[in-house]
């Protein structure tokens, strides 16, 4: 089974070309949609649409633990997370990738842990994105030409709702970024010594900035954007070795009280 896995959107089709959806019974229900399994570039991979295959699930409850044990269960190792952000600073535009570095957790009322008791777990997450991958996919990204960041803070909001015009200037005091899925996907992923690095593209600016943003032209980005993220899996994915020298699965070592 493929050690690999991919969290995203429809972008992800074009350069994966699913052969089977194994459908995956988890202690925490159903996971968004059927795990689909396939290749890049003769590499074994397994995809989860983050909001369900017909985009039913919001951020709020798309169900995590479910993707995030699914994955788990299949023998993935790593996972590729995808996200669409916006932008918190003038500098990082829409149309680049963001290969993320930190985050801030500015959700309310998510499953954030496997550990709820009896057993407990204290996970480190002072430097929760796989370093291993994390190179791997901004070297990629520089040698394709492609507009990338090799950090940035990512801040995660409740959604569905977008940020006031209030929130959205005090997390530029903080953040580069914006978005409403990559927590508690990464927390879950460390929970389990999994790698996680996350691909974040720019759609627009948040609210801060005084630049009207109309509909057609975040999809206009959106379909760029996903051209680019295609292109990052074709050559990246390739370049991840097999075996782990990172250091993701041994932050369980000593987490547990």
């Amino acid at each position: 089974m493929p050690k690999i896995g991919i969290i995203g959107g429809s972008g992800v089709y074009g350069v994966f070309e699913p052969r089977e959806a194994i459908k995956v019974h988890t202690p925490y229900g159903r996971p968004s949609a059927p795990v689909e399994i396939g290749e890049i570039e003769g590499v074994e991979v397994a995809f989860i649409p983050r909001h369900g295959k017909n985009h039913e699930f919001p951020p709020h409850e798309v169900p995590y633990r479910a993707n995030i044990w699914a994955l788990k269960e299949l023998g993935v190792e790593r996972i590729i997370g995808i996200t669409a952000v916006g932008s918190l600073r003038e500098e990082y535009k829409p149309g680049d990738i963001v290969i993320t570095d930190q985050f801030i957790d500015f959700t309310k009322k998510r499953d954030y842990t496997f550990y709820n008791g009896p057993r407990v777990a204290h996970v480190s997450m002072a430097d929760p994105f796989c370093p291993e991958m994390r190179k791997i996919f901004y070297e990629t990204a520089k040698e394709l030409n492609i507009p990338v960041h090799e950090k940035g803070t990512y801040v995660c909001i409740e959604g569905p709702r977008f940020s006031t015009r209030a929130e959205s200037m005090m997390f530029r005091n903080y953040a580069h970024i914006i978005g409403m899925t990559l927590v508690p996907e990464v927390n879950l992923a460390r929970e389990l010594g999994m790698c996680y690095v996350n691909i974040a593209a720019i759609t627009d600016y948040d609210v801060w900035a005084e630049k009207p943003v109309d509909a057609q032209e975040v999809l206009k980005v959106m379909h760029e954007n996903n051209e680019k993220i295609r292109k990052l899996l074709k050559v990246g994915v390739p370049r991840i070795p097999q075996e782990r020298k990172c250091g993701c699965a041994d932050v369980l070592k000593n987490a547990f009280v």
